[in-house]
């Protein structure tokens, strides 16, 4: 890399440009403090300055000041949506105060990214959550309660298993082969873990990035959007507060897959004529094996945590248990989280502090699947003569399986597991000193040391789940290690000079990351008992694959700039410029400078406004910026080898090597530029208020694998190539109908977005990747399928010509090939009608409400969307159940007959591709519109109650809550019963290779839940 000591120059001259403003000579003091709520929750962002002059500062994340005034001076500490108070300073140079209220609030105060800003400051797109809406609804991992509740934030279910990650995307997908996920940012510090390893309960807001001109102050990182988050802290000089909050719940299946029972199956395999029944099977048999499976599961989360604060510090310390135990048999996810915060001022100009985050996790279950449930007939018999169960059934002329129940699962448990082990330490410390001799100039470092480790361990005992009662033990034992240090010097000047307000930051930081992974597999383990930890003694073979052994170590060294300014509450402007270098991407191009620019316009303070009384905020913002995107796997630019054995006579053999991937030494960076327009407004002294935004974001030179022809003798190289394009429009609104009426209060809030994707470019100007499933023109996530429009019936033309050896009652699909001069088609229907479809949506979004009466609140909270395609692997062709032929256990569907001619589902026993009826995979696509219930919570507060004020309660509230309670409307869930929302990736639950791995889809996963909390927060 460049010499660094280059990039400290910015520095130096930020330094010498805060020198400029002169300092007084006259006698002063210096006050310190801290601004808290009634909820002793410290105030981001409150303006401290005295009283009659022009000298200020803003409270920090953790609402602290530090202001030098003169002797004998008034302090004005105001915050919107409070009252403002006056404090004489006197002889007391450490204060703290409490700042009540306004129930005309209007306005509050967001985290922007090394630091904070009235949000009628800001210019940029940031959606602000606080930690009260995040648990309105409980989860192990704070995604679940953000989903649909903020515009252009996309929170998709990629799996229905206890402890499964959310996938997120901001504002669409841009990148097709590096990553889309966003960076997280916890209290300052980017994150290296997943959003399941911070319990929600320590979470006391969020803040998302939208745009380039908000994330660009994160570089690289930022590229796909930024969350960030803060977590609770103590007060200074408060006394000690201990709060507990907890749940437990009950899980209940919310729809069983739709499966044929006996009765239905065995006429169906009849009218197929294809099958007939085994030895286990029977017609008058009706076996229900999801009824077999299937068990209650249960939650439950307990989080206790005590703050307080010393003389100039505060502190917060908080442990939290929390266990999630699916409805399928073993599986379960249970996680231990220890979580501690300290900051103490020395003296009047330094502080220091540390956040430490850690979890240890287990997640138990995962090798237990429900194909082999579903798969199995219904008609056939699990039971012997005497009652007990069998070890296999066979259930038809060719299939035989393992018989699984919840018992013979449970009862396995120590002889068939699949285990993952984890922990994390995450942990920030920073130093903090401000310049005695220039007003509102500091410095200060944090310092980031973050460890993770894996463990996933496989055991499975002789014979089990297989056919084969010999069949010898298997395990394999995978161990994956990352060590990660971050360093960040900040300089930072904020001040206030009449109307003119400057926040100016400079930052160096540098950082590294070291990741390891190893893998050993055996057979035959001498005794089960050993399970995974012993495989070294296998008697069988042990294998040691290279390809599941890596090691990385990457590095990142960024600087960055940003200047911040208001002009009298009404004009903003605020500019960025970064530079990042990257180790993963080829010498020479591996530095890369951005700028961003934003501007706001607060229209509503404007004279010629002051006669709209109905109108309280008005404010008109517009951005540009531009963010890169090196999330590639490291050592790309330096090409691949692999082995390959070579054998040279029964016993002699070589290892050879050969190139799988080609060196790129001009692989650089991936480029986005995104415009953000938008408008913010409050109506009616606060009753209703809002947020429009409208944005256009072109990404090119994609980081993309490339294709290389088999005669070049290498599969492929890593390259800088192609275009996309996301543009859209995003709405969120919020009003109070009822504001206390008669002890009455009704609350609603609607968020709408839309998101429109494009591919505009691939490599080598193709307009089409067929292979990925990529096509110019189109969303890069779209499906490339014959398009169903019906089934043949008896008296259709040109059946024998568009579908040669085809029956009535099949599969019909688009023809897109011309006609002969007498209207007859000119060729048979082939791979040339095939169409490129949409997933994409048309709009998504979710409602909730509030309605209170004294001391109750009843809070629902709903999702939708509208349009785009839903992919169902239980139908299917991929997931081989859907396959009309009895051979395997069947949706239940409505399907052709004579008798029964306006079905969906084709004629069972007809023509067939495979094993599935022809142009099966079209049975998988549904419309993906819904609209369903997220949560419905009621809750009684107990604050006022006397009895416990004498037992020194300061806060108690218990609730109940119902999660997942029904869908109102989907054509999904009318047709199967099932939740419209996704649990799977492409490439799980299936037979055979169907969808793209990126693709999500409902599939054979555990099965959606209902869940009944109960819950109480308590306070003292």
């Amino acid at each position: 890399m460049k010499n660094t000591n280059s990039y400290f120059k910015p520095l130096v001259l930020l330094f010498l440009l805060s020198v400029i403003p002169s300092w007084g000579f006259a006698q002063s003091i210096r006050v310190q403090g801290v601004v808290n709520d009634n909820a002793s929750e410290s105030i981001i962002g409150a303006n401290v300055t005295e009283k009659g002059t022009t000298n200020g500062v803003i409270t920090d994340l953790d609402g602290k000041f530090s202001l030098s005034v003169q002797k004998g001076a008034t302090l004005v500490i105001s915050y919107i949506g409070y009252v403002t108070q006056e404090i004489p300073v006197e002889n007391e140079t450490e204060l703290k105060v409490i700042l009540k209220e306004d129930s005309k609030a209007l306005e509050e105060v967001v985290v922007i990214g090394y630091g904070t800003a009235r949000k009628s400051d800001v210019t940029g797109s940031i959606a602000s959550v606080g930690g009260d809406k995040l648990r309105e609804v409980p989860a192990a991992d704070v995604s679940y309660a953000l989903q649909n509740r903020i515009a252009g934030v996309d929170m998709s279910q990629t799996s229905s298993r206890p402890g499964a990650t959310m996938q997120i995307r901001i504002r669409g997908t841009r990148s097709l082969s590096a990553t889309n996920d966003p960076l997280i940012v916890l209290d300052g510090i980017p994150f290296m873990g997943s959003l399941t390893d911070i319990n929600p309960s320590d979470i006391k807001s969020m803040d998302i990035l939208k745009d380039a001109s908000s994330t660009a102050i994160y570089g690289s990182r930022g590229a796909n959007g930024v969350i960030l988050i803060t977590t609770h802290k103590g007060v200074t000089g408060a006394p000690a507060k201990v709060s507990y909050n907890g749940y437990v719940g009950l899980k209940k299946v919310f729809s069983k897959y739709p499966m044929m029972n006996g009765e239905k199956f065995a006429e169906m395999r009849k009218y197929a004529g294809k099958f007939e029944n085994s030895m286990d099977e029977s017609d008058d048999v009706n076996t229900d094996w999801q009824d077999l499976m299937y068990r209650n599961g249960f939650v439950t989360s307990h989080d206790v945590n005590i703050s307080g604060g010393t003389q100039g510090g505060n502190y917060s310390f908080g442990g939290a248990y929390y266990k999630d135990q699916g409805v399928i048999p073993t599986q379960n996810y249970t996680r231990y989280s220890l979580r501690g915060s300290f900051d103490q001022g020395v003296g009047k100009y330094f502080r220091f502090g540390l956040t430490t985050n850690s979890n240890y996790n287990v997640t138990k279950g995962n090798n237990i699947g429900l194909y082999g449930v579903l798969s199995v007939s219904p008609i056939a018999n699990p039971y012997n003569e005497d009652g007990t169960l069998k070890r296999t059934v066979k259930y038809n002329s060719q299939d035989e399986a393992f018989v699984m129940t919840r018992d013979v699962v449970e009862n396995l448990e120590e002889k068939w597991l699949n285990e993952s082990k984890g922990f994390g330490t995450y942990n920030n410390l920073f130093a903090e000193v401000q310049c005695p001799w220039i007003k509102g100039l500091k410095y200060r470092m944090n310092l980031g040391l973050n460890y993770r480790s894996t463990k996933q361990g496989e055991f499975t005992g002789y014979g089990i789940n297989n056919t084969a009662p010999d069949a010898p033990s298997t395990a394999a034992l995978a161990h994956s290690e990352t060590t990660n240090w971050a360093v960040e010097n900040l300089l930072t000047y904020d001040r206030t000079i009449g109307k003119h307000q400057f926040n100016i930051i400079g930052m160096y930081s540098a950082e590294q990351t070291v990741y390891t992974r190893s893998h050993v597999a055996g057979r035959d383990i001498p005794a089960e008992y050993f399970q995974y930890y012993n495989i070294g003694r296998a008697e069988g073979t042990i294998t040691v694959n290279p390809s599941n052994w890596n090691y990385q170590k990457t590095g990142l060294m960024s600087w960055m700039g940003r200047a911040m300014y208001t002009y009298d509450n009404r004009y903003m402007l605020m500019a960025t410029v970064r530079s990042d270098a990257s180790s993963r991407l080829a010498k020479g191009h591996q530095w890369h400078t951005y700028p961003a620019v934003s501007a706001g316009w607060n229209i509503r303070n404007e004279a010629f406004m002051d006669g709209i009384e109905w109108l309280d905020i008005l404010k008109l913002r517009v951005g540009y910026g531009e963010t890169s995107n090196q999330a590639v796997d490291p050592y790309k630019t330096l090409g691949r080898l692999n082995t390959r054995p070579y054998n040279f006579g029964p016993t002699n053999f070589a290892t050879g090597y050969y190139v799988s991937e080609m060196p790129n030494a001009m692989l650089g960076w991936e480029y986005s530029s995104t415009w953000n327009v938008g408008l913010d407004f409050t109506l009616f002294n606060g009753r209703l208020s809002g947020t429009f935004e409208y944005y256009i974001q072109k990404t090119h030179d994609l980081l993309q694998n490339v294709n290389l022809p088999s005669t070049s003798g290498v599969g492929s190289y890593m390259a800088n190539v192609g275009k996309t394009e996301n543009k859209g429009f995003e709405l969120t609104l919020n009003g109070t109908i009822l504001d206390n009426h008669n002890g009455w209060t009704w609350d609603a809030s609607l968020n709408l977005s839309a998101n429109r994707n494009k591919l505009v470019e691939l490599a080598s100007k193709k307009d089409r990747d067929e292979g990925n499933g990529w096509f110019v023109g189109y969303p890069i996530d779209a499906i490339f399928d014959y398009e169903y429009v019906g089934l043949w019936q008896e008296g259709d033309p040109y059946l024998d010509i568009l579908e040669p050896g085809g029956n009535v009652g099949m599969i019909k699909v688009k023809y897109t090939g011309d006609y002969n001069a007498d209207g007859t088609p000119v060729r048979a229907i082939g791979p040339e009608d095939r169409q490129i479809m949409s997933l994409e949506s048309k709009f998504q979004g979710g409602f909730s409400t509030r309605v209170a009466y004294k001391n109750f609140d009843l809070n629902v909270i709903t999702a939708f969307k509208c349009g785009g395609k839903l992919l169902s692997t239980l139908h299917h062709s991929s997931g081989y159940l859907n396959m009309l032929s009895g051979r395997r256990g069947q949706v239940d569907v409505d399907y052709w007959t004579e008798e029964n001619t306006n079905a969906k589902y084709p004629k069972p026993g007809g023509i067939q591709s495979g094993d599935n009826p022809k142009y099966g995979s079209t049975l998988g696509y549904f419309d993906a519109s819904y609209w369903k219930v997220r949560t419905i919570t009621l809750g009684y507060n107990m604050d006022n109650q006397r009895w416990l004020k004498q037992l020194g309660v300061q806060g108690l509230r218990a609730y109940v809550t119902i999660q997942n309670p029904f869908v109102i409307c989907s054509p999904f869930h009318k047709e199967t019963g099932l939740d419209p929302e996704t649990n799977s990736y492409g490439d799980e639950n299936v037979a055979v290779v169907g969808f793209q791995r990126r693709f999500l889809t409902v599939g054979t996963n555990s099965p959606s839940t209902r869940n009944y909390l109960f819950g109480i927060n308590l306070t003292f």
